[in-house]
């Protein structure tokens, strides 16, 4: 019987400001234009998808060279810069102390599913924090060091790929050379983390395979938008009317914040009916 529960998380917009967005500006390029004109066009005349989309044209970007190369040490820097949302940098210690008070027989882990840049998110200032992160890749043209093409796109349903990756404990290092692992049959007392363990927190059109597939299988799925960006809000609340989140707030974690108290119930329900299980299971 699994004691472990999976916080899971998207990172643009749910954790951080768009990751993107914001190393673009720091490159001196129009970001309104860069959406709407560069990668606008490829969705709307071209049936690209989205992610795909944005990684053609920073590469495309990247060779032109009127703002330089788009390297893996700008990205890192970047990472190592990025601003984050309220409270974020002490949620994690917060819910672990929270478990290991109340439940201490019960884990909590935290794991990070983005279409954003691998090597912005894993230079940020909580990377550590999670137990694996899966995001999207570039391999670097090994002439001027710039981004030469994607080896990994993190998209839609691809998010939900790392779902079954978490609940059947194919997580870390040694999972990367083993891709196929994933659709291994596992008996359903032996998954790690299963489903209804997991509670996932998301913002946007990407995360909406995950939203449906943690809440269908009993786990908890909460929807957030960006305080500073209002305009984002009636997206999010479409989650809530499509009944794909279990509840929608601004993307703040203090501790007064509404959000953190409804993940901080999520993460001690889930933890106090594992402990009731337990002690059923065990006799």
């Amino acid at each position: 019987m699994s004691d472990v529960i999976a916080l899971v998380f998207d990172f643009d917009d749910t954790l951080a400001p768009d990751s993107t967005s914001g190393f673009l500006a720091e490159m001196g390029v129009d970001v309104a234009r860069f959406w709407s004109e560069d990668v606008g066009p490829l969705l709307t005349e071209h049936d690209w998808d989205p992610v795909p989309a944005y990684l053609y044209q920073m590469i495309k970007l990247s060779h032109a060279g009127t703002h330089g190369p788009i390297t893996r040490e700008r990205l890192e820097n970047w990472g190592r810069r990025l601003p984050l949302h309220s409270g974020v940098d002490t949620l994690f210690s917060r819910l672990r102390a929270m478990v290991r008070e109340q439940h201490p027989q019960v884990q909590i882990e935290f794991y990070l599913i983005t279409s954003g840049i691998g090597d912005v998110v894993r230079h940020t200032a909580i990377a550590s924090e999670f137990t694996d992160i899966w995001a999207s890749e570039f391999i670097y043209d090994p002439e001027d060091g710039g981004i030469a093409f994607p080896r990994r796109i993190v998209s839609f349903t691809d998010k939900t790929r790392y779902l079954f990756h978490i609940q059947k404990g194919i997580v870390g290092p040694s999972s990367r050379n083993k891709p196929f692992e994933v659709n291994r049959k596992v008996p359903p007392e032996k998954l790690r983390v299963p489903f209804e363990q997991m509670i996932f927190v998301g913002d946007g059109y990407t995360d909406i395979p995950c939203f449906s597939l943690i809440r269908r299988s009993g786990g908890v799925a909460f929807g957030v938008w960006d305080p500073r960006h209002r305009d984002k809000r009636s997206r999010a609340w479409g989650f809530i009317q499509e009944g794909r989140v279990s509840n929608l707030n601004q993307a703040r974690y203090d501790d007064e914040a509404e959000l953190y108290q409804w993940l901080e119930e999520a993460v001690e329900s889930l933890a106090g009916r594992i402990s009731l299980n337990s002690r059923i299971y065990r006799g």
